[in-house]
């Protein structure tokens, strides 16, 4: 379905929605407010703030933390993130915990305006009342940063926030998390964490034309950075999880404390950040995201011998192989100097090929401050038919699927968005 297509037959209902946030009144508070908050209600607040992972929405490429600007784009435009510091003129210095409560749950600022839907309101509406004051608290002791936000770029009719409205009736649904009874506290904490703050699934979960996600396929993968074709795709953490062995909860709580397993691979492209923070979360909450995801985990036995694919593999590959990875990676089915058999690495026997072609024009390196494998990237070194026949090569010799599609056409569109960012 045509996404221009779809928005504008939405907007031929957008008077019914010219009511919503025109008659919303605007936050009372108008002016700053003394706060006092407890500590232990800001360290909590960090805690929940990590599990979020708001510094990394909320922060540009060379801006102050939580400043905002950081571009996310979409298929309907770019949206950048806002100042969420205490700032009085740029920030949400002036909003009460009332008006930080209804934008978490509800979806509308202080000025009464719905807010897109690229802030996960949509999870976060899940939070507790007393997880999103911790929260706030949290916000409102660090630094204020004067830092303006560039006004989003969105093709009509998504400019026009009018259609927000249209979108929530359609898509929306507030209301904090309600426990599974039949399950274990462990398990419904997980739930909690990762429907609610920690919206794993605003990028591993399919959406619609209009950016909703299918409640219906939650966690069956989908797109990182902003749903991009060029971007990084979100690998399913349900059924059709691509893992050439079967997650344990142990094995997701090593992989997100520290971003990396050696069962599995490394955390690369936007998961790199979201393990960095989560290195500052609370372990009990770390363990009981694991515990719920996989409870969702499919049973998978590793392939056999008997199941390789008898494609030849490609000769330019093999001697990129040999001359650039070798020494690292070495021969099938070993591992050399910390990194994972690339046999074993879920992004090599995904359905997609994005995230091989990203980690090789990239490389992967540690987040700053964190310990971990690190890999050149071979953007300068390799050209787009090199890097193909290197993609190719992996993907014929160490993993047991079918050979992906559209490979060049891949690599030449991923180094295109990089040059242009």
């Amino acid at each position: 379905m045509n996404v221009r297509t779809t928005l504008a037959g939405a907007l031929l209902l957008s008077a019914l929605a010219l009511t919503g946030s025109a008659d919303r009144p605007a936050s009372a508070a108008g002016a700053a407010t003394e706060h006092a908050f407890d500590r232990g209600l800001v360290a909590r607040g960090r805690s929940l703030a990590a599990l979020g992972n708001c510094i990394t929405c909320h922060t540009s490429e060379e801006g102050k933390p939580f400043a905002g600007a950081r571009a996310l784009s979409t298929p309907f435009g770019t949206i950048y993130s806002t100042n969420i510091t205490p700032d009085l003129e740029t920030g949400i210095g002036r909003w009460s915990e009332v008006d930080f409560r209804r934008a978490m749950h509800q979806g509308i600022d202080a000025r009464g305006r719905d807010l897109y839907p690229a802030f996960p309101y949509d999870h976060f509406t899940r939070v507790t009342d007393d997880d999103v004051a911790a929260l706030y608290a949290y916000l409102m002791t660090r630094d204020p940063e004067r830092a303006e936000v560039p006004p989003n770029r969105l093709s009509f009719p998504a400019s026009l926030r009018s259609t927000i409205g249209i979108w929530k009736a359609a898509y929306f649904r507030p209301g904090v998390y309600r426990p599974d009874t039949s399950r274990s506290a462990e398990w419904n904490r997980g739930a909690y964490l990762v429907e609610g703050l920690g919206h794993c699934g605003a990028c591993h979960t399919p959406r619609n034309a209009l950016g909703a996600e299918m409640s219906d396929r939650a966690l069956e993968g989908g797109e990182a950075e902003g749903w991009q074709a060029e971007g990084w795709q979100a690998t399913a953490l349900a059924r059709d999880s691509p893992a050439r062995t079967r997650w344990t909860a142990d094995q997701l709580y090593i992989y997100l404390r520290h971003g990396r397993d050696a069962q599995h691979g490394t955390a690369a492209g936007p998961m790199a950040e979201v393990t960095h923070n989560l290195a500052n979360v609370d372990e009990a909450d770390v363990r009981a995201i694991a515990v719920y995801i996989a409870a969702r985990m499919p049973e998978r036995s590793p392939p056999t011998e008997a199941n390789k694919r008898s494609e030849p593999a490609s000769a330019d590959g093999e001697v990129i192989f040999a001359g650039a990875c070798a020494a690292c990676h070495e021969t099938p089915g070993t591992i050399s100097g910390g990194t994972v058999a690339l046999g074993l690495t879920t992004s090599l026997n995904a359905p997609d090929a994005r995230n091989v072609i990203h980690v090789i024009l990239e490389g992967l390196k540690p987040e700053s401050g964190d310990k971990g494998p690190m890999m050149p990237g071979f953007a300068a070194e390799f050209t787009d038919k090199q890097v193909a026949a290197l993609v190719d090569y992996l993907r014929t010799q160490f993993a047991d699927r079918p050979a992906w599609n559209d490979v060049p056409r891949q690599v030449a569109a991923i180094r295109r968005s990089k040059e242009q960012q």
